[in-house]
């Protein structure tokens, strides 16, 4: 493609220079000219990219103390689960005893309740029971002894009903107590075994979240990859939420691309693409579409889309940039061009070329074209397949200009 001065590739040759005062010959300029090809053209969609890891996490605090060992540091690679750095824990070790020991008390209680022979309160219950009976039955010895002497004259009828009244009081001193050993019997121990149910309940609690405090001492990794950011060192005080590692899964690559949102609507999930990295000496990896973002960044008027490709060399790193091409179908029987041949007007599909006809005449000719690779372009329009074109020569050439092609034969 051409922009700005092109080579001068050409020399001007005079077929028959003006010679004295001859003034109707002719200059014929020389130029290099090729064939357009009609052809099956693979249709690609290209767009700057990033890569990232296929896992990438950036790991936090989750309490705030001072950083007593980092045990890994930036590039070096972790398993899942290994420990990352250790915070001071002496405070939390503390408060996880203290709920162990809340916690076994709690238990303790428990079982006494539930294993206790008979509880104090029933105990008393009981036994007052027992009291209020034994004195119901001598009061009813006492009546049915003093009727039968109040009705052989013995004694009189006051003494008599001394008695029964002494007989309705022993009966509801016991009714009294049967009472209230029925109500202990059937709400008192229920409600104290769920009293000590829920303090026990509570006291796990209280030892589980001590437990999890505790284990936030030690950051470690959430999987198996590498350190590609260490933002801590032991002295520091590590802060809830602070960012303090960043772990990625390199062995699969993702690299994110930023397509035009025009173009988007030809890219779908499951497409083969491949990714280069811009101005470094690599091959071009190949990958397959695993995302294509549903928004539109509306700044940049592109969607992100996801190229994810092996990489078991590691040989793609965290934040390397480059472009990633992904196949979208084919053109067939497209008209090419090398890319020597046209020269487009910046920010556009449209191009300016020069078509020579079979007199040899340069014609300056508008095309809308795409670029295929860097040496050859799609002609979506104006320019039919078999034409030629020039190559080299060309600049300055006025339309309609006398030309002397090389290459006319291929």
């Amino acid at each position: 493609m051409k922009y700005g001065i092109a080579l001068f590739l050409f020399g001007f040759v005079a077929v028959g220079c003006r010679s004295g005062n001859d003034p109707d010959k002719k200059v014929i300029v020389n130029v290099s000219v090729q064939r357009t090809l009609a052809k099956d053209i693979p249709l690609v969609v290209s767009a700057p990219a990033t890569v990232f890891g296929k896992s990438e996490a950036h790991i936090s605090a989750r309490i705030t103390a001072n950083v007593l060992e980092v045990r890994v540091h930036k590039g070096e690679p972790v398993k899942t689960g290994q420990p990352l750095a250790i915070l001071d824990r002496r405070d939390l070790e503390a408060q996880h005893a203290d709920a162990v020991a809340s916690m076994q008390s709690a238990e303790a209680a428990l079982e006494r309740m539930e294993h206790a022979t008979i509880p104090l309160q029933l105990t008393q219950a009981r036994g007052d029971l027992s009291a209020k009976n034994a004195a119901l039955n001598l009061a009813r010895r006492v009546y049915e002894r003093r009727k039968q002497l109040f009705a052989e004259g013995a004694i009189s009828g006051r003494d008599l009903q001394i008695s029964e009244a002494e007989l309705a009081q022993a009966q509801a001193n016991f009714d009294a107590a049967q009472t209230n050993l029925d109500a202990i019997e059937k709400h008192t121990n229920a409600e104290d075994l769920r009293t000590a149910k829920n303090s026990l309940t509570q006291s796990r609690a209280r030892q589980s979240l001590a437990a999890a405090n505790l284990s936030y001492a030690e950051i470690r990794s959430p999987f198996a990859g590498t350190v590609t950011e260490q933002l801590v060192y032991p002295g520091d005080m590590a802060s809830m939420g602070t960012q303090l590692f960043t772990v990625a899964d390199l062995s699969t690559a993702v690299a994110r691309a930023q397509v035009d949102a025009d173009q988007v609507t030809a890219v779908k999930v499951g497409q083969s693409c491949s990714f280069a990295v811009n101005n470094a000496v690599t091959s071009t990896r190949q990958g397959k579409i695993t995302v294509v973002n549903q928004a539109v960044d509306t700044a940049r008027r592109t969607v992100e889309v996801w190229c994810e490709i092996p990489n078991h060399d590691g040989a793609l790193k965290s934040g390397f940039f480059g472009s990633v091409k992904i196949a979208v179908g084919n053109a067939p029987q497209a008209v090419a061009i090398p890319s020597s041949a046209i020269e487009f007007e910046e920010g556009t599909q449209k191009g300016k070329v020069y078509a020579v006809d079979d007199r040899q005449v340069a014609h300056l000719r508008t095309v809308t074209a795409v670029p295929i690779d860097d040496h050859e372009v799609r002609v979506l329009s104006g320019l039919r397949a078999g034409e030629f074109v020039i190559t080299a020569g060309e600049y300055g050439l006025p339309d309609g200009t006398q030309v002397n092609p090389a290459g006319a034969n291929q």
